[in-house]
């Protein structure tokens, strides 16, 4: 992000997962519906011939995925709202033609396209109802994503093993907390946090398998924790032993991968004692008993808890941290759709809690003040804002809606904020995804399932929305979990008085790429050869100008953009491509964008010590405040600016 005169901004990152539509295939396609009904020109500008591929397989692949997307039924009549919500969606049919160097493309947009198939049927059906109803056909609430899951009667427990299914996948924050008693011959059992099989696969892949032995195995005779992921395609992948023999202070969310506890040799004394209590017995001392450290006993009833970060997973076992595991290349929190544990473990209860939930819309009282500001087609925005968000992060997004979307700028329509959501593989999710969307008006569905490995097609999505749907003279990006201060974009961005060949935000000019293949942002000798990157900013909150992200668009759609799977750092690449060909590209650094992940309570400290007014109603005086700050927990709290000092 920039350095310039971006005075007081604040960005938080709400998190959201959006999806779009799809049922049974017709002549018909949404595209054209979409481009009939809202704008002749962008449907002139279309062009929907693939481009030739050399090799033939992928070419099958790409015309099979990019008919599955976007040759859906049209025979519902979509409403105004639920089309808006489609915009960018309409714009993106040639994503898998330039998948090249994104892991996983493909087979997210045809994953995408079953999934959407699923929706427009569950919203046939939902017509069909309110038809016979006379009325909008609500979903009972226990049929909707619920925060939490309770087993507390241990005769529901199975001695062969249990599964519990998670409706709606998790997010950070989640936990699962198993209380049971290690038994039977060995004590030794699995817990596996199980994803949704993928279409003709007819077994789920695991997102983390959990697998304590008490009893050692053929590594070791010692107690051993190993970790592991499993899909069809790849079979199981490198385990993870704790304790390990190799010395490793690698950590996930700053917390060691093994505890330096687990297998650490510890000293118990017993006390001199007497026998039978004879004052002239002679004392019979024990001396110091060498044992190893292990959080699990066989017949001792143990309190487990994974909780999911924003790296990995964490266990802690009777309060004490144990391990902690990344999470692996598509392989993701939001996929888990099932607990399963199996093995010599007696079951007492389970508790799942901080699970993805939406509001119940009849308990919204501020509903309409949260609703967007509808916009027609190539409005002129002096700042058009794109927030990445994903398909089960409900309330993150409401809380963007709550704080930083009130500003007067937002409701006014000069500045216009939408969330970029990827479809989820959950039906149930996306159907409350779309829900939100047309309820909301502000959330732009992408034609791709979530991985985090695609977000740079977001990125191309909020280039697209910012110079194609609407015309925005800046073009921002931002995630869910950042809060910004409108305002002060808008005043620095003013200040710096830049229209063209501009990216502003926190710019790093010569930073490498990570080698070490334990890194989450490891880039291969193949995906970048060069010793340095381009200049990039920071993903928290980054701005570009009109010209930049409407070239972004062009080199897309004629297939001659690099795919990167870092998406600050793609947009840095094209950046020096542009640079290169001759735009005058200025590069304006601000280190006030925030990169450390602040709790909820230090970033009250900041804003309301650096903002512009502590309390609503009195002045304080003005400050080099933080632009950009990234908030770890607590954000999905606060329910207004005032929360935070700020006035509007």
């Amino acid at each position: 992000m920039v350095r310039s005169c971006f005075h007081c901004i604040c960005i938080h990152i709400v998190a959201i997962e959006i999806w779009l539509n799809g049922n049974r295939l017709s002549e018909m396609t949404l595209s054209n519906y979409f481009f009939r009904n809202v704008s002749d020109r962008l449907h002139s500008e279309h062009d929907r011939n693939l481009p030739a591929l050399s090799n033939p397989q992928i070419n099958s692949e790409v015309i099979a995925a990019d008919r599955l997307i976007f040759n859906f039924s049209i025979q519902q009549n979509f409403s105004q709202e639920e089309l808006q919500s489609l915009q960018t969606w309409n714009l993106l049919d040639h994503l898998v033609s330039h998948a090249e160097g994104l892991p996983n493309a493909v087979e997210a947009v045809k994953e995408a396209g079953s999934a959407s198939k699923d929706l427009m049927a569950s919203l046939e059906e939902e017509r069909l109802l309110s038809s016979i109803n006379g009325s909008v056909h609500q979903k009972p609430k226990e049929k909707q994503c619920p925060y939490s899951i309770r087993k507390m009667n241990s005769s529901e427990f199975a001695d062969n093993g249990y599964k519990l299914r998670i409706p709606c996948g998790l997010i950070q924050g989640s936990s699962i907390t198993i209380i049971g008693t290690p038994s039977g011959l060995l004590g030794n059992f699995r817990i596996d946090l199980v994803g949704s099989p993928l279409p003709g696969e007819p077994d789920p892949p695991i997102i983390l398998h959990y697998n304590v032995r008490l009893h050692g195995d053929k590594v070791t005779e010692d107690p051993v924790i190993v970790q592991n992921t499993w899909t069809l395609a790849h079979d199981w992948g490198d385990e993870e032993r704790c304790p390990s023999d190799t010395d490793s202070n690698k950590k996930v969310d700053e917390l060691e991968r093994c505890s330096r506890v687990v297998g650490a040799d510890k000293q118990t004394y017993a006390s001199s004692k007497q026998i039978n209590g004879s004052k002239h017995s002679p004392p019979s001392t024990v001396g110091p008993k060498l044992r190893r450290y292990f959080p699990f006993k066989q017949g001792y009833l143990t309190v487990a808890t994974l909780r999911v970060g924003s790296e990995g997973i964490q266990m802690t076992v009777d309060g004490k941290h144990i391990t902690s595991f990344a999470f692996r290349e598509s392989l993701e929190p939001w996929l888990v759709n099932a607990i399963r544990i199996a093995g010599d473990i007696k079951l007492m209860s389970i508790l799942v809690s901080g699970l993805p939930t939406s509001e119940d819309l009849e308990h919204v009282i501020d509903l309409e003040t949260l609703k967007s500001v509808p916009l027609p087609i190539h409005k002129k925005l002096d700042l058009f804002v794109g927030v990445f968000s994903t398909a089960n992060n409900f309330k993150r997004r409401m809380a963007v809606r709550r704080t930083w979307m009130q500003y007067d700028a937002v409701r006014t329509g000069t500045v216009a904020v939408r969330f970029f959501v990827g479809l989820h593989k959950n039906q149930i999710v996306n159907e409350e995804l779309w829900n939100e969307a047309r309820t909301y008006g502000d959330i732009q569905l992408v034609p791709f399932v979530d991985y985090y490995s695609l977000i740079t097609w977001k990125t191309i999505a909020i280039c697209i929305y910012g110079t194609e749907v609407v015309s925005a003279k800046y073009v921002m990006k931002t995630d869910d979990d950042a809060f910004v201060r409108v305002d002060e974009v808008i005043a620095s961005l003013q200040r710096v008085n830049i229209t063209r060949g501009l990216l502003y935000g926190l710019i790093n000019f010569d930073s490498k790429p990570h080698r070490n293949t334990d890194s989450k942002w490891y880039i291969s000798p193949e995906e970048w050869p060069d010793e340095t990157y381009p200049p990039w900013a920071h993903g928290p909150g980054y701005v570009i100008s009109w010209d930049i992200a409407k070239s972004v668009y062009k080199q897309h759609k004629k297939g001659f953009l690099k795919m990167f799977k870092l998406e600050d750092v793609a947009m840095g690449i094209w950046i020096a491509e542009m640079k290169r060909k001759g735009l005058d590209i200025k590069y304006e650094k601000d280190e006030r964008v925030m990169l450390k992940v602040v709790s909820r309570a230090m970033l009250l400290h900041i804003i309301r010590g650096l903002g512009r007014c502590y309390a609503c109603g009195r002045n304080s005086r003005k400050q080099n405040v933080r632009l950009v700050v990234e908030i770890d927990e607590g954000f999905e709290t606060v329910s207004s600016l005032e929360q935070f000092g700020i006035c509007i």
